[in-house]
């Protein structure tokens, strides 16, 4: 019986790098993020009702979506983040729905979900699991990833579930505390279990 995989973790848990390499070794991964890009891309099904959100200068000249412009708005505003999600996460669930069912004839499929858990989309998985980092990790990844200040990088992490809460709640933990070939060992050894279930 082919499974439906909750993969989710928080801003530079290592996520990203998970859904990547399970990618590589031939899984489906439906990610969230791509969805949403494809939703707010220029002329994007998201694009009128921004619009309408936030105002006409939240594009640039060229008509596109000015997506800094729009994260300094939202990762400060919980009003704004929420007015933003409402928009774009029906858009998001109805195209990841759509393959969600054409591939899952085929095999396993891993939706990777930031907000898995504060959607309500883990009610939709076989299994969930969570990339986790401590906080103090998760902080000095971001500051260098993204060249944050301490405060912008706690508010981006604050805006989010608690990677603890995420943990507690899934069926399987990927620690990414260590080096990268520690996590590929643990998503290798999960990998190799799947293909037994």
């Amino acid at each position: 019986m082919n499974k439906v995989i909750g993969l989710t973790g928080g801003i530079a848990s290592g996520k990203t790098t998970v859904s990547n390499y399970l990618k590589d070794q031939g899984f489906v991964v439906l990610d969230a993020d791509e969805y949403s890009r494809k939703t707010t891309a220029k002329d994007g099904p998201a694009i009128p009702q921004i619009v309408e959100a936030f105002g006409q200068d939240i594009l640039d000249e060229d008509g596109n979506l000015n997506r800094a412009k729009l994260g300094q708005i939202i990762f400060n505003d919980k009003s704004k983040r929420q007015i933003l999600n409402e928009i774009v996460h029906p858009l998001i669930r109805q195209m990841m729905n759509a393959d969600q069912e054409k591939y899952i004839k085929e095999g396993h499929v891993f939706l990777d979900i930031p907000l898995l858990f504060e959607n309500g989309l883990d009610k939709n998985c076989d299994l969930i699991i969570t990339v986790y980092v401590d906080e103090k990790v998760q902080m000095e990844r971001l500051q260098a990833r993204n060249n944050l200040s301490s405060e912008e990088a706690k508010s981006r992490i604050d805006s989010q579930m608690s990677l603890l809460e995420k943990k507690n709640m899934s069926d399987i933990v990927f620690d990414n505390n260590g080096d990268l070939p520690s996590l590929y060992k643990q998503v290798d050894k999960f990998a190799n279990e799947l293909k037994s279930m």
